[in-house]
């Protein structure tokens, strides 16, 4: 009989050929610095011996260890419980799931938020539910909003990396070609999608052109600030930082970066929320986020608006820059995430291999994650590294960029 299963293991032995074999390894902590295991498969993880920093983490406010955060979230979980039990529309909705979407809408200048299990969740559910007709997207976009298009079955227009003049010319197009076809472009919804900070190239899209752009064509504009809330204005995101709340009309986030949780969320007008929480199969058909995570993110909000982790990591982002660019090391992007351009996926393994042998863990990211050519170590500090870890991590990278012939 034929064999109609799948092939596993030339699978995997097509990745290890191409160097693009990834694998687990586990560590003691979520924090600046921890004990890391070797990758071990199945069995169980053994820790190494030396303690490493940690430079490639989205924990960008260091809060996964704030005790206030942790006292938040064994609070929720002594009086609430662990998890939800149910969806929320069932019987998993609770006063602290009520306390997180008050002050995401806060904080995020809109009538309501909805809290999801996931960031992923956040933009599949939204997109399909809202069922465009067309979404222009940024071509590095992430996946879950790819994903989202595909579901929504949704014709997807991809316009240049941050660039507000092809997603011009892009809507223009459109326009002329429902022209063509004796259509009326009013009869269609549109979404123009982006990320605010993108994760790989740490590059910052261009709302307030994009803004002009949907407006002029009539478009509404949905912003996933997965790896900007918490960071920028009073705690929120890039939508905050540019004073564009009433211009954006869908904003997306994590809870599980800055907000040191779990869960994802969406804020905007009443309506919206309304529509999501009956229409978003990724919400209606999910268990509830977990109270205690829901409480961590709450607290962790609440810290960030209101402390100052903010500036601390922004001084840390500011002092690794300039010493990795005084080294000769080219650095993309424009925000927390440090990408140090390599370019040949070899030359990153080593450079990150490196680095790791001297304590300081920024893992290489290769094709298929980024296109061939540019091959990278994303540096990423946090605010609760000090002065010696940025130069710990800079002594590593030079140290290691001369070893590999970089520098």
């Amino acid at each position: 009989m034929a064999d109609r299963g799948f092939d596993l293991e030339g699978r995997l032995a097509a990745l290890e050929e191409h160097d693009l074999k990834r694998a687990l390894s586990p560590v003691d902590r979520v924090a600046e610095r921890g004990y890391f295991a070797e990758p071990s498969g199945g069995d169980l993880p053994v820790l190494d011996s030396a303690e490493a920093l940690v430079f490639a983490s989205n924990n960008y406010l260091g809060l996964t260890d704030d005790q206030r955060v942790q006292d938040a979230a064994r609070q929720a979980a002594a009086t609430v419980g662990t998890g939800a039990g149910a969806s929320r529309l069932v019987t998993g909705d609770t006063l602290v799931h009520r306390d997180l979407e008050r002050q995401l809408a806060e904080t995020k200048g809109t009538e309501r938020a909805l809290a999801f299990s996931s960031g992923y969740a956040a933009n599949v559910g939204t997109i399909a539910a809202l069922e465009p007709d067309v979404v222009f997207s940024d071509e590095l976009n992430h996946a879950s909003i790819i994903d989202g298009c595909r579901l929504a079955d949704a014709e997807t227009v991809v316009y240049d990396h941050c660039d507000a003049a092809d997603l011009r010319a892009k809507l223009e197009e459109r326009v002329e070609r429902a022209t063509r076809e004796g259509r009326e472009p009013a009869d269609e919804s549109w979404l123009i999608v982006t990320d605010s900070v993108f994760s790989m190239d740490g590059t910052v899209a261009p709302l307030s052109a994009i803004c002009d752009a949907a407006e002029e064509y009539g478009a509404w504009v949905m912003v996933d600030e997965a790896h900007a809330t918490g960071l920028y204005a009073d705690g929120g995101g890039v939508v905050q930082a540019e004073g564009l709340e009433d211009r954006v009309q869908i904003q997306l986030g994590t809870l599980s970066k800055a907000l040191a949780s779990q869960g994802g969320y969406v804020a905007g007008s009443s309506a919206l929320i309304e529509c999501l929480l009956n229409d978003a199969r990724s919400f209606v058909f999910s268990t509830g986020l977990a109270p205690p995570a829901a409480a961590a993110a709450s607290e962790a909000l609440h810290v960030a608006r209101h402390g100052d982790a903010r500036e601390r990591l922004w001084e840390n982002v500011a002092h690794l820059r300039d010493g990795l660019e005084s080294m000769g090391f080219e650095v993309w992007g424009d925000s927390q995430i440090l990408p140090v351009v390599v370019g040949d996926r070899r030359d990153a393994i080593a450079l990150a291999d490196g680095v790791r042998e001297r304590d300081v863990v920024a893992p290489a990211i290769r094709p298929p994650t980024v296109p061939e050519g540019t091959s990278r170590i994303r540096v990423v500090p946090m605010a609760t590294h000090d002065r010696d870890d940025i130069i710990a991590c800079l002594e590593a990278f030079q140290a290691a960029g001369e070893e590999v012939g970089l520098l």
